[in-house]
């Protein structure tokens, strides 16, 4: 199981795709390449200039501002730019393509980007507009610029935008460790990390801060992060404030997916947007794309599910169409008919609503019941006895077992519970779609003062088949605000909160039934907590003599919105 390589293709490596161009190709532009752009700090910012060659008319500039950089390839944003009659710009974070000595990410971008969207409106090429595009840190970029905005940045386009300490490089205060050390170690140049790290570091249990040391690698940056376990002002200096979202005064579309691995923080930026800015020009788009196809063109097979065909649509086409609308006075994109635009998956239709919450006109609530239907526990719409319970136990020293949650398809036939609990509803008697992120109130008594949680909702189809829907993964202490850490109370019931979990759209029919995982996360791609309250980064497998004892309560409740 190579969750890790899934991953890292997902939510980074893959905000960088490089076509080559043949040199007959490239007689169709001018292009500049390691351009050096000055900057307030000191630090010049490399970049790539193309334009038509022959081309005099002052046209607006797009900007492609990434993390990455594989070469002359790189162009291909700047191209596909100029291809609509714009100058494509592509630059590059300060120490990328000069001293990485100098590259720290996320901390530089809103001021670097303000000083190159500033020399880029005074060229004598640019007629003084600039927009901004692109997915993964791209997107970030965008968000961070929008800190505060210069006069020219007409408008931005972040696809997939991860919000850095939010969804990455932990998800609800749960660490990744290949989001956490192999981006980090591949951004450095550091040679490849060992393709067994992983599985060795589950089976020696050494603390999840030794991985750079266990692999050889020093990294200063996983270290740095490692230093902030919680959304702390660290994090949240890299994005915009309240005050900074009211000020935002350019129009603004956005792309994910439902499969995105960072459509939590994608979405974040949106729902922190339309809560704090009244101009409300921002236009979502979503649909069953995975981190690569919400910002390109998705694939109409997408991990095992063949997507609806009005899903399949053309998101760099869409990009272009509302440069157009924006940038040179053209038509408004006929998909983004209100500011939430999302793809029912099985309906194979497009809906258009004005805010998240009138995507659904109800909520089904279910708790976990303890008599079983057949092998599986009850998922029951009748409220159980508070005191009743299941047990769960797992020990944290046995590495010969995992309690994880991985699904290599959407669509499956057969459930792998992960050394989890499986609970099941009754088949529906009415058609429904789910609409939205589902939500809970997990109720629960552990010997120890802290536990990772994971809850996965899957639909078993009349056809037998399992539908993987989404998930949720966060740690306990923060359940209530993941900024500050509140330790459980060993052995005594507790209610844990959640509701940070991606949204998504699926048609449910008739006779089809949910499911819902609940487990404890152990496992070699995500940080372990073993439950004493100390840094999680710091614990190790000597802290786990004792076995986990979980007793999950009847009355936990899971809330799904739905549109009836």
């Amino acid at each position: 199981m190579k969750k890790f390589n899934v991953l890292i293709v997902l939510i980074f490596v893959s905000g960088v795709i490089f076509a080559q161009q043949t040199n007959s190709q490239n007689l169709n532009y001018t292009i500049q390449d390691s351009v050096l752009i000055p900057t307030r700090s000191g630090f010049p910012i490399s970049a790539t200039i193309v334009r038509k060659k022959g081309e005099t008319q002052k046209l607006p500039a797009i900007l492609f501002f990434t993390t990455y950089s594989q070469g002359t390839g790189d162009a291909i944003f700047a191209k596909n730019s100029v291809d609509r009659d714009y100058v494509g710009i592509v630059a590059y974070s300060r120490g990328i393509r000069s001293d990485l000595k100098n590259y720290t990410p996320y901390e530089n971008e809103s001021n670097d980007v303000y000083d190159v969207v500033d020399w880029i409106s005074k060229q004598k090429w640019c007629n003084g507009s600039v927009g901004m595009y692109g997915g993964s840190y791209t997107g970030f970029v965008q968000w961070s610029a929008v800190k505060n905005i210069h006069p020219a940045l007409k408008t931005i386009v972040p696809q997939v935008a991860l919000m850095p300490g939010y969804d990455t490089p932990m998800e609800n205060n749960v660490y990744s460790t290949p989001l956490s050390l192999n981006w980090s170690n591949s951004i450095l140049g550091n040679e490849p990390l060992p393709n067994d790290l992983y599985d060795n570091w589950y089976k020696l249990g050494t603390s999840f801060r030794s991985l750079d040391s266990l692999a050889k690698r020093p990294n200063r940056i996983f270290q740095k992060w490692l230093q902030h376990p919680f959304y702390d002002s660290y994090w949240k200096s890299l994005v915009p404030t309240p005050k900074e979202y009211q000020k935002i005064n350019i129009p603004i579309l956005t792309t994910t997916g439902y499969y995105d691995g960072d459509q939590i923080g994608d979405l974040q930026y949106v729902k922190a947007y339309y809560k704090y800015n009244t101009n409300n020009e921002l236009y979502a788009v979503i649909g069953p794309y995975d981190h690569r196809g919400g910002r390109s063109k998705p694939s109409p097979i997408l991990q095992g599910y063949k997507i609806d065909s009005v899903a399949n649509i053309d998101i760099n086409g869409l990009v272009y169409q509302w440069f157009d609308y924006v940038l040179k006075n053209g038509k408004k994109p006929d998909l983004l008919k209100d500011r939430i635009n999302y793809e029912v998956m099985g309906l194979n239709k497009w809906k258009h609503v004005s805010s998240f919450d009138k995507m659904n006109n109800d909520t089904l609530t279910f708790y976990l019941g303890n008599n079983k239907i057949k092998t599986l526990y009850s998922l029951t719409d009748k409220k159980p006895d508070s005191k009743d319970f299941l047990a769960q136990i797992v020990d944290y020293k046995n590495r010969n077992a995992q309690n994880s949650y991985y699904t290599p398809n959407i669509v499956n036939d057969s459930l792998d519970s992960g050394n989890g609990l499986v609970f099941i509803t009754r088949p529906f008697e009415q058609s429904f779609s789910i609409n939205g992120s589902f939500s809970g109130s997990l109720k629960l008594a552990v010997n120890k003062k802290d536990v990772d949680v994971s809850v996965a909702l899957y639909e078993l189809m009349p056809n037998g088949k399992y539908f993987y829907l989404t998930r949720y993964l966060g740690r306990a202490s923060y359940a209530n605000d993941n900024s500050k850490r509140k330790l459980l109370r060993p052995n005594l019931k507790e209610i844990i909160p959640f509701n940070n979990t991606r949204m998504v759209s699926k048609q449910i029919n008739k006779g089809s039934r949910l499911i819902i995982i609940l487990n404890v996360n152990k496992n070699p791609y995500d940080e372990i907590n073993y439950g004493t309250g100390k840094n999680v980064g710091s614990e190790t497998i000597k802290d786990a003599e004792i076995p986990m004892k979980i007793r999950w309560y009847s009355d936990s409740s899971i809330s799904i919105p739905v549109l009836k």
